[in-house]
């Protein structure tokens, strides 16, 4: 049962890490997409972005500032919801959902910790 949290934390770290690396490699189109949706200064949200999917994907995988991590994946995905995965576009609804199941796992990690099995753990105690 130890290794039940590890494994939610990568199920949920490893979506924001390939699509922040995805945005590295593909950075003038995405931030071409974001200038078309209407978004001020993509260039520099873009990089917000990245940095903020990178690092909170890698927080959760090792279990490390755990809920820092989640925090900033949070603070990412609910503007991207709100701007990109409208549920009024049938199109979305599929995206709007399955962010809000992102969401709410984050919302969990946040809450709970990063439990066994974490450097938060052997660090600080948190079981």
């Amino acid at each position: 049962m130890n290794y039940i949290p590890v494994v939610a934390r990568i199920c949920l770290a490893v979506i924001f890490l390939r699509a922040g690396i995805s945005k590295i490699f593909g950075f003038a189109g995405t931030a071409a997409m974001m200038g078309d949706s209407g978004l001020p200064i993509p260039e520099v949200l873009l990089v917000g972005t990245i940095v903020f999917q990178i690092l909170g994907s890698i927080s959760l995988i090792l279990g490390y500032k755990t809920r820092i991590g989640a925090t900033l994946l949070i603070l990412f995905l609910i503007p991207a919801t709100i701007v990109f995965h409208n549920p009024t576009n049938p199109d979305e609804l599929t995206n709007f959902f399955k962010n809000l199941g992102l969401l709410g796992g984050l919302l969990m990690t946040l809450y709970a910790g990063a439990g066994p099995v974490s450097i938060d753990d052997r660090l600080m105690g948190y079981r």
